[in-house]
């Protein structure tokens, strides 16, 4: 009986991926229908197939209800939104568990998977000709082969150590034999797809129908990610999961910690670099070269020259639906943390907060120049604030204007008004309200008109060459010290955010403290936070405790100060070292008792 469950869960996918070659690529009357090896025999068919592979990749533009896909920025200190149902902030309560935990993600993995594994198997037999050549097929296969690596990927970053399925499982397979992975197995499975996606695939799209694609930059960022993650404190000798075995005794993580691994990541990620910027990859300039125009547009510019890999999203409005003001047509729900907006920089390079005290109050860094009192006087030159807003918001990293609309701040022609009787705040928005006073402004596209239906196409990077920039320095610094490139990757992501360059001198300490700085700045919003968080080992520090934002229930106009009072919106739960990993399903555990639980769970 047992093993018949099992079966409808895995072999679910099989029956659906065999009822879809029948019935949805081939679109054939029952009277006509043909076997799979028939199916590939034909190009249109494989080619169809192979589309069909990239239907599991997250659209992570989406923060809330498709969060069983991206619950991550929320979940990490970035962001709140104002409807308590959404699976994030079951995560913020710490009331999730393996029974409620969003299951989406291993279902729609696996199914991945299985599609990519089956593709692989049958392409072979897909005749060559004049049109369709060995290199179009080597591209077809390193596509499939990146795919796969990908969603394990996918898997490991929430679930650690998981069944690698490296092949197309038959209907009468055992699947009570497949087991959860040593982690380092399934790191040296994604580093060596990657490889040999690496020499199947180009290194640019050449034709626009194939935007979207990965390419052998995808291939060589991915590679170069996991083994940053490889490296780190939760993957590398963690002494919580010392213990952690399978149910035949065999170790899920190695209990030996390899400072080697630093070297390792870090080679990877130059060899990235390298490669990609001789093929023409680099970091992203607008047309004017203004530091705010350099990042903002640089999420709004589609498939540009920094975007190593990216989802196409289509037309879509939800981000701007959930992120612009009410007054806008939007619905005041994604809004920032006070802890993100403090952690941007001075213009001068200097953090304004240097700490907190135990009741959350902010201990001001005195030689940054920062003021939480008062309001500007003047409109700022270059238009970043204007004369009457709040002089916690003046003379900001120019990456802060890109990213953060705060109360004053002016966006599609539109004066936020985000005070208790404002034009978009809390007393003329009901249950879609601002919970912080702060709604987020990077990947927006101001051209959009949400009362007109206006709007845009879109994508989600997953990778590009700022990141490997930023993952380069870390791990070169973890391995050999602050050396000359480490400054030299980090100032370059600075210098084009019109920011000052590192101080010389730092220790490593010092250095890796500035570079996870930079990373949660440059890398905000992108679902970077939450697992460098997590791969660091500091979650229990930034993903718990009170959360503050402005008092959103005050304020009659825009210098009313009682609406500039940081307002405790929610305390968070995070349990270590339990929540350092997801729960697998226990529906998933229940059809197959081979997969033992994560730690705590």
């Amino acid at each position: 009986m047992m093993k018949k469950l099992v079966t409808l869960g895995f072999a679910a996918i099989v029956q659906l991926m065999i009822a879809s070659c029948q019935k949805g690529f081939l679109d054939k009357a029952p009277e006509e229908d043909i076997t799979i090896e028939e199916a590939f025999l034909q190009r249109r068919y494989a080619e169809a197939f192979l589309t069909d592979i990239y239907a599991g990749v997250p659209n992570e533009i989406y923060f809330t209800d498709m969060a069983e896909i991206q619950p991550f920025v929320i979940a990490s200190d970035e962001l709140n939104v104002p409807w308590p149902e959404k699976f994030a902030k079951l995560v913020n309560r710490g009331s999730w568990n393996a029974f409620n935990v969003a299951g989406q993600i291993w279902k729609n993995m696996y199914e991945g998977i299985r599609k990519a594994n089956i593709f692989l198997k049958y392409i072979e037999l897909t005749p060559l000709d004049n049109t369709f050549t060995q290199v179009d097929k080597d591209r077809w296969v390193g596509e499939a082969l990146f795919l796969r690596a990908f969603y394990h990927f996918m898997l490991m970053r929430i679930y650690g150590p998981v069944p690698i399925m490296d092949y197309a499982a038959d209907l009468d397979e055992d699947f009570l034999q497949i087991k959860r992975r040593p982690l380092d197995e399934c790191v040296t499975f994604v580093v060596s797809q990657c490889d040999e996606a690496i020499r199947r695939l180009p290194m640019k799209v050449v034709e626009s129908r194939h935007l979207g694609r990965p390419t052998a930059a995808s291939a060589l960022a991915l590679k170069a990610r996991v083994l940053l993650y490889h490296a780190s404190p939760l993957w590398n000798g963690n002494p919580d999961y010392a213990g952690f075995t399978d149910n035949d005794g065999t170790p899920l993580f190695s209990s030996s910690h390899a400072p080697e691994r630093w070297a390792i990541a870090a080679e990877a990620n130059k060899l990235c670099i390298d490669q990609c910027e001789e093929a023409g990859y680099r970091l992203f300039r607008s047309a004017s070269n203004d530091p705010i125009a350099n990042y903002q547009q640089l999420f709004i510019t589609n498939h540009n020259d920094e975007v190593l890999f990216a989802r196409n999203s289509g037309r879509d409005a939800w981000m701007e639906r959930c992120a612009f003001p009410g007054s806008l047509g939007g619905w005041n729900g994604w809004n920032p943390t006070q802890y993100i907006v403090d952690a941007y920089e001075m213009a001068n390079g200097e953090i304004p907060i240097a700490s907190y005290t135990g009741s959350g109050s902010p201990v001001i860094n005195g030689a940054s120049g920062y003021l939480e009192t008062g309001y500007a006087a003047a409109d700022d030159p270059q238009g970043r604030w204007q004369a009457g807003v709040r002089n916690m918001y003046v003379n900001r990293d120019p990456r802060f204007y890109a990213t953060i609309n705060f109360n004053g701040a002016t966006f599609a022609g539109h004066r936020m008004e985000f005070w208790q009787t404002g034009a978009d705040g809390r007393g003329n928005a009901g249950r879609d309200y601002n919970t912080t006073g702060y709604l987020l402004k990077k990947f927006l596209d101001p051209s959009v008109n949400l009362s007109k239906g206006e709007i845009s196409l879109k994508t989600w990077i997953f990778f590009r060459l700022g990141e490997i920039y930023l993952n380069y320095a870390e791990a070169l610094n973890e391995a050999s010290g602050p050396v000359d490139d480490v400054y030299r990757y980090v100032n370059a992501i600075r210098e084009r955010a019109g920011m000052p360059t590192l101080p010389t001198g730092l220790s490593k300490e010092q250095m890796r403290e500035r570079i996870r700085h930079e990373r949660r700045i440059e890398l905000a919003f992108e679902t970077h936070r939450y697992f460098d968080c997590h791969r660091w080992k500091i979650a229990d520090q930034t993903e718990s405790g009170s959360f503050y934002g402005m008092n959103v229930a005050a304020g009659t106009h825009l210098q009313d100060d009682a609406f500039y009072q940081r307002t405790e919106f929610e305390k968070r739960v995070f349990q270590a070292p339990k929540h350092y990993l997801f729960p697998i399903p226990q529906a998933e555990i229940d059809k197959n008792p081979s997969f033992v639980q994560n730690p705590g769970w």
